[in-house]
């Protein structure tokens, strides 16, 4: 006795049917591009500066920054989004102290980032701030770019009185429990230079080195606040750099390569900026009147490259802040941390 066709339509026809849907299901997700996940942001907050480096990439262009309501509102939506861990930058992020300590502590009490960084020149960072803003921040960043003072000077960091800035850091971050980095760009006037020693004098966990970059609209020539092509190195040269200072626990390397495009920089306009070759560095629409979704469909952002460089590591204040020394009430107090210490060897001539 043979099937009827009907019996076959009545038995196959909803297998098809549940095929094509699937079929169309895994194509149409072919097609759409993958969510961006905001990880992690660098929120430029302020394009104002007390130093005159001659190589900013983020110049003082513009004197905005967002009204704190507003600005609390653009970083809950990031928090939504995905993200996990925010660093102030500028311009100087301490010439606005209060604001900066109000977004610090918004990030943790409110969204429960698992960690907010700040980077530095370290001029402006007071005890008193520390005393009330430090338990909200996971790590501190200082730019340094040499030990010899007369250099700082022709880079345009600080007039002579930089160095103290950082060791003055350095006591603070160490006594209140902050991680303490370092941020070098290698330039023209440095990429010779041995910073060995002085690296184990400050024992930062992390040692962040840059390739000097230029970037068109903000420090490509002689039209701008900044000319970063008086700095400009090859690559050989930052490698003679690298291969001195590379032996350090600490030391992370990013030529240029992997610095364009792996990270996601929101300007003071809570805007993600584009980098070269991009748009012509077009910053996207304002997270704050589009989203954060819409806003990074519009910018191309390296993921792999964002891996590559180590962009994802141990940042949260309660893990591998290492032996630090520290002066209290007169006397040192010795503070071992749970991992016995993951950044450079710290040196005896170095008092905390």
């Amino acid at each position: 006795m043979g099937i009827s066709i009907t019996t076959v339509i009545r038995f196959y026809y909803p297998l098809a049917l549940i095929l094509l849907f699937w079929l169309y299901v895994i194509l149409d997700s072919r097609r759409k591009p993958r969510r961006k996940i905001p990880i992690s942001v660098n929120y430029h907050f302020t394009r104002r500066c007390n130093y005159e480096c001659g190589f900013c990439f983020h110049t003082a262009s513009d004197s905005y920054h967002e009204p704190l309501n507003r600005a609390y509102q653009g970083l809950s939506r990031l928090a939504l989004a995905g993200l996990r861990k925010l660093n102030f930058a500028g311009g100087e992020p301490f010439l606005y102290p209060k604001y900066l300590g109000q977004l610090a502590k918004y990030c943790k009490e409110e969204l429960s980032l698992e960690s907010v960084s700040i980077v530095t020149n370290g001029s402006k960072v007071t005890e008193t701030w520390m005393q009330e803003y430090g338990k909200y921040i996971d790590i501190m960043a200082i730019s340094v770019d040499s030990f010899n003072e007369a250099t700082n000077v022709r880079i345009g960091r600080g007039k002579g009185d930089h160095l103290p800035s950082v060791v003055k850091c350095a006591k603070l971050c160490h006594r209140y429990g902050i991680k303490f980095k370092l941020n070098t760009v290698v330039n023209k006037y440095n990429f010779q230079e041995d910073m060995n020693e002085g690296i184990r004098e400050i024992a930062p966990f992390r040692w962040k080195c840059f390739q000097v970059l230029v970037v068109p609209g903000e420090n490509e020539n002689s039209d701008r606040l900044r000319n970063a092509q008086d700095f400009v190195i090859s690559d050989q040269q930052y490698q003679v750099f690298c291969d001195k200072h590379s032996h350090n626990k600490c030391f992370v390397h990013e030529p240029n390569g992997v610095m364009r495009s792996s990270y996601l920089i929101l300007d003071e306009h809570m805007r993600f900026l584009n980098r070269p070759t991009q748009g012509a560095g077009k910053p996207t629409a304002s997270i704050l009147d589009v989203g954060v979704d819409k806003a990074l469909e519009e910018v191309i952002w390296d993921e792999e490259g964002f891996k590559q460089r180590g962009g994802i590591y141990d940042w949260s204040r309660d893990k591998g802040l290492g032996v630090a020394y520290r002066k209290e009430v007169g006397k040192k107090e010795k503070v071992e941390n749970e991992d016995g210490g993951a950044g450079c060897k710290t040196s005896k001539n170095m008092e905390w």
